[in-house]
């Protein structure tokens, strides 16, 4: 399989989603809180998604992402919404340094999942993997806006002007 096959974009763009997610949590300012805790678990299971796409179906030894991988992440989608103010407009992804840089990471999540869908018309794709990509993405954007909060960084809403 060569560089540029979709499937090699496909789980490079996982590789980039988890530099970047990495690169949020770096500008955390608590390193034990829930917005830290949460990226760490997605951050290993984007390695398990990652050898995932990179294995073919065959291979028995491989960790897949399942149901469960979903599930867990679901649940933290929502018990950090939970804990967010209710949005009544859009927002623009800013804020402060690590809410900022976990929108980004957002942006290339949905790359990643457009990508995937993208494979999964001309090759075989465990499911579970365009499921946990979209759920993250959501994830990711109430992270961002968990991590604004916590910094004290108001969001700024869109106005169409």
């Amino acid at each position: 399989m060569g560089k540029e096959s979709v499937r090699v974009e496909a789980y490079g763009m996982v590789d980039e989603l988890n530099s970047q997610i990495g690169a949020a949590r770096a500008f955390l300012k608590d390193k034990a809180g829930p917005v830290d805790q949460n990226l760490k678990k997605v951050q290993r299971d984007l390695f398990v998604l990652g050898g995932d796409l990179a294995s073919d179906k065959t291979m028995t030894n491989v960790p897949r992402i399942g149901k469960e991988h979903v599930e867990r992440l679901e649940k933290t989608v929502d018990s950090t919404f939970a804990n967010l103010p209710k949005l009544t407009r859009f927002i623009l992804p800013n804020g402060g340094i690590a809410g900022s840089q976990l929108q980004v990471a957002r942006a290339v999540c949905r790359r990643a999942e457009r990508t995937v869908v993208a494979l999964s018309r001309s090759e075989e794709v465990n499911p579970e993997i365009i499921k946990y990509l979209n759920r993250l993405s959501t994830l990711l954007f109430d992270l961002a806006r968990l991590a604004n909060k916590l910094d004290g960084v108001p969001e700024e809403e869109w106005v169409h002007e």
